[in-house]
């Protein structure tokens, strides 16, 4: 089952990671994390409400680079397990008591590598493994071991669905 494995969030821009067990998804983000007040790197030009990456990604960065960022080094505020980031995105989703919809990737940038104080973590988050950003749609409480669970499919994946159907409907007529 996909679920909540880790929560991260930091004060300020380049300052570390806080842990936590449990947080409140509020409008424009985390419950003050950095970019929900307005002091993170990018803001206000580049902003993710709230950044997810995948335990999967962590762990294939570990293996493959020799880069252990469990830490949250990553600079990734909601480590899930279990599932491709890239279904979520243009979806929408509930995790405890809050509900996100999935906007882009967020690949990875020099920053996160300065921040990271170690050589290598862009590339080693490159290809897919940087996560995704996400925009709360209603606010609420979410705890780590919360399970991921999909409100809305992609309407494209939706859309082709139906398409698909019409168009074996049409040919069942045809024949």
């Amino acid at each position: 089952m996909t679920h909540v494995e880790t929560i991260f969030t930091a004060e300020a821009a380049s300052e570390p990671m806080d842990r936590h067990d449990s947080i409140n998804a509020v409008e424009g983000g985390l419950a003050g994390d950095r970019y929900q007040r307005g002091t993170g790197h990018y803001s206000p030009f580049d902003v993710c409400a709230v950044t997810f990456i995948s335990q999967g990604a962590i762990e294939t960065v570990r293996t493959r680079y020799d880069i252990d960022l469990s830490d949250g080094r990553h600079r990734r505020n909601i480590v899930v397990s279990e599932v491709d980031l890239k279904e979520l995105l243009e979806t929408t989703f509930r995790i405890g008591d809050a509900v996100f919809r999935g906007t882009r990737p967020r690949p990875p940038c020099a920053h996160v590598e300065a921040v990271a104080n170690e050589d290598g973590v862009a590339r080693a988050l490159s290809e897919g493994r940087g996560g995704i950003c996400a925009d709360v749609i209603e606010p609420g409480s979410i705890a780590v071991g919360d399970q991921v669970e999909i409100v809305e499919a992609d309407p494209r994946t939706v859309g082709q669905a139906i398409a698909d159907r019409l168009a074996e409907n049409a040919g069942d007529r045809n024949a």
